[in-house]
């Protein structure tokens, strides 16, 4: 086993033991297992919603579009990140409020006008809604981490898929919430360290960003255009489509989760610092670092998603690859992980209520769903970006406006929220079907009909159902 392998089975193994460590901390029942006992420090949850929300879509996903993309896929990182502060700004110190007088823990229960009611249709829809578009994403994951593996050792793309599920479902059954928080942890740090060593990397190599501008000009003057060719609505749309992917955050259960196992609703602030103070430098780097990817290996890739693992074989020491890989793959982990739990919860407390209480039925939950998201991942032809960006959507789309208005306290009924729901989803698949979600991207409308349904339904109330 050459040395990169081994550099990364032990950043790998330092993971997993972080996370089965949490066993000591854990108690054995599903609120414990599902939300981390709704008492986890700011800085941790700042640190933990960075990682997850910064998955393989960063390191894989979005690496691949700034390839093809050039300059302007700042427009994409520096728009979903401005969307996701409005979020943090407004809506996230709300939800953590409405769980101390509505404790829940799944995400669906959200969108019941009384989240104590397993048996609600919103909630069953809710939570196959969440099943199905969470699969996807976790099945996006696990494909980002085996291209990664597959581009550096030359292993088969199922065997990297594999080894995610394994180290995911051996920490996630140790400690459930807990053990996927403590190892995003560990992961932020691997995350970043592995951004700013590339970068470094890059900048010996190819020099200071003006010499980066002056080699993209001469491999092809486009990488420098700011507004993408052919936009059917202008560059203001285009970008005010990207800051609508990150006030998307307010349908993906596996982010939200986080907010509702903080310890207080007076921490969301400084969790919210926290969570900045990492993203912005991150998502920074990342298009960076493409763009100088872009110049170093012109001509050498089959596959602009397999950039970094590439670059990193190419131009670091193998202890210092390996620890790259690493990082790579626990982007993709820390998101895999937590989005099998809410898909887990989403069976057990939400779709087979009778579950509600089992703590070994819930444990069995995500091993079963585990090996659904496996084969999905085995089995998806798209690339990360379109898997991520597509599910992303669908759950902001029709989970999001209702949660909103739950959390806002807003009068909601549940034909109107369901009304909404599909009203947004018919939104997403028909912007898609037009061509028009590369020129806006799709959630943007969907956020806009799902709220305008709510706006004229609204005046006809006459009473709560």
């Amino acid at each position: 086993m050459g040395v990169t392998a081994i550099s990364f089975l032990c950043v790998l193994a330092l993971f997993l033991i972080i996370g089965i460590s949490s066993i000591r901390k854990k108690h054995e029942d599903v609120n414990d297992y599902l939300t981390a006992g709704y008492n986890t420090p700011a800085w941790i949850i700042g640190l933990s919603s960075v990682a997850t929300n910064n998955s393989g879509y960063m390191f894989i996903g979005l690496v691949g579009y700034t390839w093809v993309a050039g300059v302007s896929a700042f427009w994409v990182a520096l728009g979903w990140l401005v969307g996701d502060w409005f979020v943090w700004r407004g809506f996230h110190r709300r939800l953590r409020e409405y769980s101390e007088t509505h404790p829940v823990n799944t995400i669906p229960a959200l969108t019941s006008q009384n989240p104590e009611l397993a048996s609600s249709p919103l909630r069953i829809l809710s939570a196959l809604l969440t099943l199905i578009f969470l699969s996807v994403y976790a099945a996006a994951q696990l494909k980002a981490g085996s291209k990664a593996l597959h581009v550096m050792f030359d292993w088969p793309i199922w065997l990297g898929a594999v080894l995610g599920a394994v180290v995911v479902v051996l920490y996630s059954f140790a400690g459930g919430l807990r053990a996927s928080i403590w190892t995003d942890v560990a992961q932020s740090f691997v995350m970043l360290f592995g951004m700013v060593l590339l970068c470094i990397v890059a900048m010996i190599n190819v020099g200071f960003p003006w010499t980066l501008v002056d080699e993209l000009r001469n491999i092809n003057p486009a990488l420098l255009d700011w507004t993408p060719d052919n936009l059917a609505f202008g560059t203001g749309a285009f970008v005010l489509g990207w800051v609508a992917a990150g006030i998307g955050a307010i349908g993906q259960p596996h982010i939200l989760v986080r907010t509702i196992a903080l310890r207080s609703p007076d921490d969301v602030p400084a969790a919210r610092k926290v969570y900045f103070a990492w993203y912005l430098p991150f998502a920074l780097l990342t298009v960076t670092i493409s763009l100088y990817a872009r110049v170093l290996l012109t001509g050498e890739l089959s596959d602009p998603e397999l950039t970094l693992p590439t670059m990193a074989q190419a131009y670091l020491p193998d202890v210092l690859a390996g620890m790259v890989l690493a990082a790579i793959f626990a982007a993709t982990l820390s998101t895999a992980d937590s989005m099998l739990l809410s898909c887990s919860a989403a069976i057990s407390q939400d779709l087979i209520p009778r579950f509600g209480q089992s703590y070994v039925r819930t444990k069995i939950a995500t091993l079963g769903i585990t090996l659904v998201v496996l084969v999905v991942a085995l089995a998806a032809p798209a690339n990360v970006f379109t898997l991520v960006v597509f599910a992303w959507s669908s759950l902001g789309g029709t989970l999001g406006p209702v949660i909103v208005l739950r959390v806002m306290n807003a009068r909601l009924t549940r034909t109107t929220a369901l009304v909404m729901m599909l009203a947004g989803f018919t939104t997403l698949i028909t912007w898609q079907a037009l061509g028009y979600s590369e020129s806006l991207y799709e959630l943007l409308p969907a956020l806009v009909v799902s709220f305008g349904v709510y706006a004229v339904m609204r005046p006809f109330y006459r009473k709560e159902e």
